[in-house]
């Protein structure tokens, strides 16, 4: 019976051991993909910026967007919603690939930053998010505290701020800008944590299914969740810290 017990005592540990390495594989996957997927959007988005014959593309002498530019703008936007409804029937590598070029193409939408704000201020605001976002993931990786119920109320914010946002392009009110800035900051912050928390979450429910195919599309969604956290919540705070050129 004493041997029984120790058999089934190691052969839990030697289970926990596997899915703790896993899981840390896994979350690695996640940030290194986020990573690469940040350095595409800044790598283009600065390219652009920095050229003003692009961003004329983009945007008129007069200030305004062009058709181009609107469509720029919210390219983003229907390419998320595309990746959700297409996840299940993409390969991992393609999904992967359409990660990229998300970033790529939010990047585009984001060359503007370039234009109207001073290179060290950027720089700035994006070293304070860096850390702000590495202490909220952790958090979100570490705690014990259950935040899956504040995903719904998180997610309704992150639709009203969509919708101001839009509402905002036309009345062009700095009152509801920096109404929609702190709200943002506070928005994406919660859901960093609570992104991170979820990734952890859903890993360790199917790790011992052993769907590989699954999982590294798990891992890429993991990534854009945490990626739009990240450039939601660089934006919000450049509205804080930028300094205008």
């Amino acid at each position: 019976m004493a041997d029984y017990q120790t058999i089934r005592t190691v052969g839990a540990g030697a289970r926990t051991a596997a899915i703790d390495e896993g899981l840390r594989a896994h979350m690695n996957k996640v940030y290194g993909l986020m990573s690469v997927g940040m350095l595409l959007t800044g790598g283009v988005a600065w390219g652009v910026g920095t050229t003003d014959i692009l961003m004329q593309a983009l945007r008129s002498p007069e200030g305004g967007m062009t058709i181009l530019g609107w469509a720029v703008m919210f390219a983003p936007l229907v390419m998320v919603f595309a990746f959700g409804a297409m996840i299940n029937r993409l390969s991992v590598a393609a999904a992967q690939l359409f990660f990229y070029a998300y970033a790529a193409v939010m990047g585009l939408s984001l060359a503007w930053i370039f234009q109207v704000f001073t290179g060290v201020s950027i720089a700035q605001t994006f070293l304070v998010t860096s850390i702000a976002f590495a202490g909220l993931s952790l958090y979100g990786y570490t705690t014990k505290k259950d935040l899956s119920g504040f995903g719904t109320f998180l997610m309704m914010g992150v639709i009203g701020l969509i919708v101001a946002s839009v509402v905002n392009i036309f009345l062009a009110s700095s009152a509801l800008m920096f109404a929609i800035s702190v709200l943002g900051v506070l928005i994406f912050a919660g859901l960093t944590a609570y992104d991170t928390q979820n990734i952890k979450n859903t890993y360790l429910q199917h790790a011992q299914m052993g769907d590989q195919e699954w999982l590294g599309k798990a891992a890429i969604m993991g990534a854009l969740q945490l990626y739009l956290d990240f450039i939601n919540l660089f934006m919000f705070l450049l509205q804080f810290m930028g300094n205008r050129e």
